[in-house]
């Protein structure tokens, strides 16, 4: 195992450093090093690891969360207004939609897995997005009508409504059969999520208050907590989602949201540079692993019925978009660049994108080869993209 690690950091640090080279998105490399260093190539990752890609992705998905609650300002929500809800669910439910209904006709599965495979798809990245967004706020691009705090937000909540429905989606599969009661359990699943998670936000928040007055905790010390803190959360939805609806992910970002609301800004900085650089590791691991689940055989095979398929709902996704903004006063350059922004898939298609496989569904294998597709296709575009015209379309 320890030679199949230092395989993974090794490989995966070439291949990110030469696509940056290229000016493309570093995942892309470690994806591709994945897939040429697993089980279908090289064969040279130890069976124990790939064993553990489940848990290893859990992991990395709580990091992304934190990062994106610590990322996430209230306030930008109320100045921004119909927009920022709006962008934060239609055009997620319009791709997952589209994906219901076509995806049957390009691969004859059923709607459940259909709606199963799009849940995986709509999720825009903030691996791909975030770090933009933050580096446009501080070059103060955008600013007037706040359109990088608007993807910021947006594309926050976005990622949270598509976990949610995974989480409910992939139950529905697992079943056998569909349930209408079952689609009920997601607005109860989000307020008790979000109750729990404010309620955690607030309780470690006190902690953090009355452990600094009566004695020294080392800052190390505190992010640990924290990430223990949202492990106790991920624990309390294994533990318990059978007999009630709850999201460990969306009580993490909840808590996250709290925290910010009640911490001084300059610790918040702390905790968020700290998982920034736990992030470096994460994604590393995350990427490689995904790569390495992918039967290129099989990719080869629904490649070009994936890609047409990918095609047609980002198009419906962009259309989306346009829809969401197009009453704000926003310009079409400004509407152009949002559409943009909301392009990219990579984090969470490679965090939950193996899960259907790992569950043994029939489906699972196509659903993986899509979103790999769909990251290849689409987070270097949205990359190139962003990177190229950002300073063109914002003022």
């Amino acid at each position: 195992m320890l030679l199949s690690v230092a395989y993974i950091l090794i490989f995966a640090i070439l291949g990110a450093w030469f696509f940056q080279i290229l000016k493309l998105p570093k995942m892309i490399g470690m994806l591709l090093v994945g897939v040429l260093i697993g089980p279908y190539v090289l064969n040279a990752i130890d069976a124990s690891i790939l064993k553990e890609a489940a848990d290893i992705r859990k992991l990395a998905l709580i990091v992304i969360l934190i990062r994106a609650g610590f990322a996430i300002r209230l306030a930008d929500f109320k100045s921004i207004g119909r927009a920022a809800i709006l962008m934060s669910f239609v055009p997620a439910c319009a791709e997952l939609l589209a994906y219901t209904l076509l995806a049957p006709l390009f691969f004859g599965i059923s709607y459940g897995e259909a709606a199963l495979m799009g849940s995986v798809m709509a999720a825009v990245s903030p691996a791909v997005v975030v770090p933009r967004m933050v580096d446009l706020i501080e070059q103060k691009k955008g600013s007037e009508r706040k359109v990088p705090q608007l993807i910021l937000a947006g594309a926050s909540f976005d990622d949270v409504v598509v976990l949610v429905l995974f989480s409910a989606f992939l139950g529905l599969v697992q079943s056998g059969h569909f349930q209408l009661t079952s689609l009920l359990q997601i607005p109860v699943t989000i307020i008790s999520s979000s109750i729990v998670g404010l309620g955690a936000g607030v309780l470690f928040v006190r902690l953090l208050t009355y452990s600094s007055r009566s004695v020294y905790v080392p800052d190390i010390y505190q992010y640990l907590c924290l990430f223990s803190l949202c492990l106790l959360l991920m624990a309390v939805e294994m533990q318990f989602a059978d007999r009630f609806p709850f999201s460990g992910l969306l009580a993490i970002l909840m808590a996250m949201v709290q925290m910010n609301r009640q911490v001084e800004a300059e610790k918040i900085v702390g905790f968020s540079s700290f998982f920034s650089r736990l992030w470096f590791i994460g994604e590393i691991f995350l990427f490689v692993l995904v790569g390495a689940s992918v039967d290129i055989s099989y990719v080869v095979v629904a490649g070009l019925p994936a890609l047409g398929l990918i095609g047609l709902t980002l198009l419906i996704r962009s259309m989306a978009v346009w829809f969401c903004i197009s009453a704000n006063g926003f310009t079409h350059k400004e509407k152009l660049f949002c559409v943009i922004a909301y392009l990219p898939k990579a984090t969470v298609q490679a965090a939950i994108g193996g899960i259907p496989l790992a569950a043994g569904l029939a489906s699972g294998q196509l659903i993986l080869s899509v979103a790999v597709l769909g990251i290849l296709l689409t987070a270097p575009l949205g990359a190139v993209l962003l990177d190229k015209y950002s300073k063109d379309l914002l003022s």
